[in-house]
């Protein structure tokens, strides 16, 4: 039996859902139910009355996953799949300037550690932190892990005071303007569309900001044809599915996230048929992290 086909096979007789954030390779985008960024696959993970969810993403996904659905099974294919950014804050210094700090609120990004969660006061995404940190009542905002996307969101609400943690994803930062300067000179009619991990140097140079499932709007609605994407090269599966007449255009071989890229439909197939690995939290910490995630979702509808 091919390989896809044992997969839709096993995702039958286990009541699963497969779901892949746009970064994991073309083919595992392929074969899932849904495909998104970490705020459209945390909603669909916390609906989902599937018993199985196999997140085809990074660590941190799965324990979202986890917490919103305490009583499923979820599986991450690859156990090694994690996200560095997710652990470049500490919970000790959070605590720490939370002492320190009145009136103050702690923001997270998604892409953070269970244990970062659950000492903060609402998570975000790239597609809903302007708006989420917007509507909140405190002056002081600590930012973490992401010190990119912080600053982005500063410079859209610059009424707020914001604290910054020295935390970034290693692939949105080794693009370069230098680089991208380069390939602006070889498609000068294509737009830039670029991501808010980015440096504020790239950011500059963008025509358009936003997060994933933003960039594959704005690319469709757009006149244009012709575009620079500066995030992870595997949002150009679905820019090519949604636009199939547009060129896109990537600016470095550095944008590919290995620890996304090791999901592999043979990890898939592997996942269901003998639950490798199964995405465990703490019932303690998973309580506490819990309230910043339903937080978000209450907040961003």
């Amino acid at each position: 039996m091919r390989l896809k086909e044992e997969i839709v096979k096993l995702k039958k007789e286990r009541n699963a859902i497969i779901l892949a954030h746009y970064y994991v390779a073309d083919e595992v985008q392929e074969i899932a139910d849904y495909v998104g960024d970490s705020y459209y696959l945390a909603k669909i993970a916390k609906e989902s009355t599937a018993d199985v969810i196999v997140f085809c993403g990074v660590k941190f996904m799965g324990e979202s996953a986890k917490i919103v659905n305490p009583n499923k099974i979820v599986l991450l294919p690859e156990k090694n799949a994690d996200c560095p950014m997710a652990h470049m804050a500490t919970v000790e210094n959070v605590k720490k300037i939370k002492n320190e700090q009145d009136d103050l609120a702690v923001v997270c990004y998604i892409n953070s550690s269970v244990e970062l969660k659950s000492v903060s006061d609402v998570c975000v995404t790239s597609s809903n932190a302007i708006k989420i940190v917007k509507s909140l009542p405190n002056k002081n905002i600590l930012f973490i892990p992401d010190e990119n996307l912080g600053r982005y969101c500063q410079s859209k609400i610059p009424e707020k005071n914001f604290i910054f943690n020295k935390g970034y994803c290693h692939v949105h930062t080794a693009i370069h303007a230098f680089d991208l300067m380069k390939t602006k000179a070889k498609y000068k009619s294509a737009l830039v569309l670029a991501h808010p991990e980015c440096t504020g140097d790239i950011l500059e140079l963008a025509d358009f900001i936003g997060s994933t499932s933003q960039i594959i709007e704005f690319s469709q609605k757009s006149t244009c044809n012709e575009f620079i994407i500066a995030t992870e090269l595997g949002i150009l599966y679905e820019l090519k599915s949604k636009s199939p007449n547009k060129i896109f255009h990537t600016i470095s071989e550095q944008q590919s996230c290995p620890d996304m890229k090791s999901i592999t439909l043979n990890s898939v197939l592997s996942s269901l048929k003998n639950n490798n690995y199964q995405v465990n939290v703490d019932d303690v910490i998973a309580i506490d992290a819990l309230k910043p995630l339903e937080k978000m979702l209450d907040l961003a509808k």
